[in-house]
């Protein structure tokens, strides 16, 4: 990373230096706030509150896009509470160990890339579910809820919408994970489960499945209808056929579509024919794509 030091004491200021460029850092070093702002851009600023008759706001807003920590002696409006209302990160009190300055700045390198991550994962499920109208009642749905749908992505479009509109963390788990249950257990009790795949637990394990759900926040997905719920159930239907909404589906994945929606349907040797493949290639996919063959 690239720190910037704006410290009038210039022991100090070389002292923290001289650790953190230990640590592989590129440290530069100013004694007053005017020489900073000529500066160019840093990862990191480390601004000293010891500097007297210095105005902190224009070091602030110049480097809006840095970590800035203030260096402080003492807490004070002016030297803690100011700075922190106009930008500034955090701060720690003088002196300190190097390690504890390190662990400041990894927390907030670490909220800016999650931060920045979110908003790309939001603007990327924003495009994919573009093509999917959303016109179900989103206020009152009752927890554990299932939906069956035939495309999976309109199943995703309701989850993903719900739980923005409710502002809840989400869990992701696919039903076709061997440890799928364990992640169940796992995910905490103020977090919403998405669960998918449902289609593929055995009838002989949903007994089980339901009792796990059952004080949960959690929406179940399957791509089959579910006929033996022991929670509401709504159906999405798909108003036009899957390959007319502007998709080119890969190979793979129209073969895993079709597996997954059609096998309860055809015996395998029909749906073996219709895919153009042996039955022996049929139970190869299946077992790529760890898809079960309910009984």
């Amino acid at each position: 990373m690239k720190i910037l030091i704006i410290e009038n004491e210039i022991y100090l200021a070389q002292s923290i230096a001289a650790k953190l460029s230990e640590l592989g850092h590129i440290c530069e070093m100013c004694t007053s706030t005017r020489d900073a702002i000529k500066s160019s851009t840093y990862d990191v600023v480390l601004l000293s509150t010891n500097i007297n008759g210095q105005d902190f706001s224009p070091i602030i807003e110049t480097f809006q896009k840095s970590i800035i920590i203030l260096m402080v002696s003492y807490i004070s409006n002016d030297t803690v509470s100011k700075p922190l209302s106009i930008g500034a990160k955090d701060y720690i009190l003088k002196p300190f160990m190097i390690e504890e300055l390190i662990r400041k700045i990894n927390h907030y390198q670490d909220y800016d890339r999650l931060k920045k991550n979110n908003e790309t994962y939001d603007n990327y499920l924003a495009h994919i579910f573009s093509s999917v109208t959303q016109t179900h009642n989103l206020s009152n749905l009752e927890l554990p809820f299932m939906i069956s749908s035939s495309f999976q992505k309109n199943a995703d479009s309701f989850a993903f919408e719900y739980v923005k509109k409710k502002n809840f963390s989400m869990c992701f788990v696919s039903l076709s994970n061997p440890k799928a249950m364990m992640e169940i257990e796992a995910a905490p009790l103020s977090s919403l489960i998405y669960i998918v795949d449902f289609q593929t637990l055995k009838k002989v394990d949903r007994k089980n499945f339901y009792t796990l759900i059952q004080d949960r926040r959690a929406i179940v997905s399957s791509t089959d209808i579910i006929d033996d719920s022991e929670f509401k159930v709504m159906e999405i239907k798909c108003e036009e056929n899957i390959f007319a909404q502007g998709e080119i589906l890969p190979i793979e994945e129209y073969v895993k579509f079709m597996i997954l929606n059609y096998q309860h349907k055809l015996p395998d040797t029909k749906l073996s024919k219709k895919l153009g493949i042996s039955r022996k290639s049929l139970w190869e996919k299946r077992k790529k794509y760890e898809i079960i063959k309910k009984k």
